[in-house]
């Protein structure tokens, strides 16, 4: 592209100069970059909200965009930083498991590669800041034409972690997970609509913190002000919603918090 894309995906929030710097690098060395944020309210440490947060939004990009995603709790360590080629993209990040959700996605079609040339790293190289360091710089540098063969290896090895797959725990029992809390406090869950059609035509039961919800809405409006909903969300997955209100707050839950669905 000549003007290529860009985007920012980490934990860093709006308080400090940690996404600022990121971009001065960026443009620093690719100036007609276009920057996109798409957050940094991951909450801290959060390698799952990142990991939904970059598989909700890469597909909206144009072709060939370059997605930096930083939640890196590791940062320092042995962890390796990636180059991800998927599904039309680029992702950078580190090997965390924080391009699962992608990787589950365009199964098959990945090919990623272990980030070794530190040529086009910032220096000195910072410990703590690889945002800036290595990820911006390399995001820039891969914006300006460079191959991607020149930042390291193909790997196999990658790590692809499986938090967003419900288990099965019973015949018609699914035990799964709250992926994320939306700032509505709308509980988004890791159950999908594709693999549960059944919840549009059969009687359900979604049990979330103390409470049974039996009823399928199909958005907000449906309800009641202060009624708790089970409405397919526009990521395709079902979430817990309060009309009006955060079903977060109502329920008591977190990200993490178990959910179970029972199909009769």
């Amino acid at each position: 592209m000549r003007y290529p894309v860009i985007t920012l995906t980490t934990d860093f929030g709006g308080a400090d100069h940690f996404a600022g710097a990121m971009k001065g690098v960026i443009l620093g060395i690719a100036p007609r970059a276009r920057i996109v944020d798409i957050s940094h309210e991951v909450p801290a440490f959060a390698v799952t909200g990142g990991a939904f947060a970059i598989a909700q939004a890469y597909r909206y990009f144009p072709p060939k965009s370059i997605h930096v995603v930083v939640v890196d709790p590791g940062v320092g360590s042995a962890r390796r930083s990636i180059l991800a080629e998927a599904g039309g993209h680029y992702f950078i990040a580190p090997d965390n498991g924080v391009l699962s959700m992608v990787f589950a996605r365009e199964a098959g079609a990945e090919k990623v590669r272990h980030i070794t040339a530190a040529r086009y790293f910032l220096q000195p190289l910072s410990q703590t800041f690889h945002g800036r360091d290595v990820f911006a710089p390399v995001a820039a540098h891969l914006a300006s034409g460079v191959p991607p063969a020149r930042f390291g290896k193909r790997i196999g090895d990658y790590i692809r972690l499986d938090f967003f797959r419900p288990n099965r725990t019973g015949k018609r029992v699914w035990t799964g997970l709250v992926l994320h809390i939306d700032r509505f406090g709308n509980l988004v869950t890791n159950l999908h609509i594709d693999e549960f059609p059944g919840v549009r035509t059969r009687p359900f039961e979604l049990n979330v913190g103390l409470e049974k919800l039996t009823r399928l809405a199909e958005n907000f409006s449906a309800g009641q002000p202060g009624e708790l909903l089970v409405i397919p969300g526009s990521s395709g997955y079902l979430e817990v919603a309060v009309r009006e209100d955060s079903a977060a707050r109502r329920l008591g839950c977190a990200a993490g918090a178990p959910v179970e669905l029972v199909l009769y």
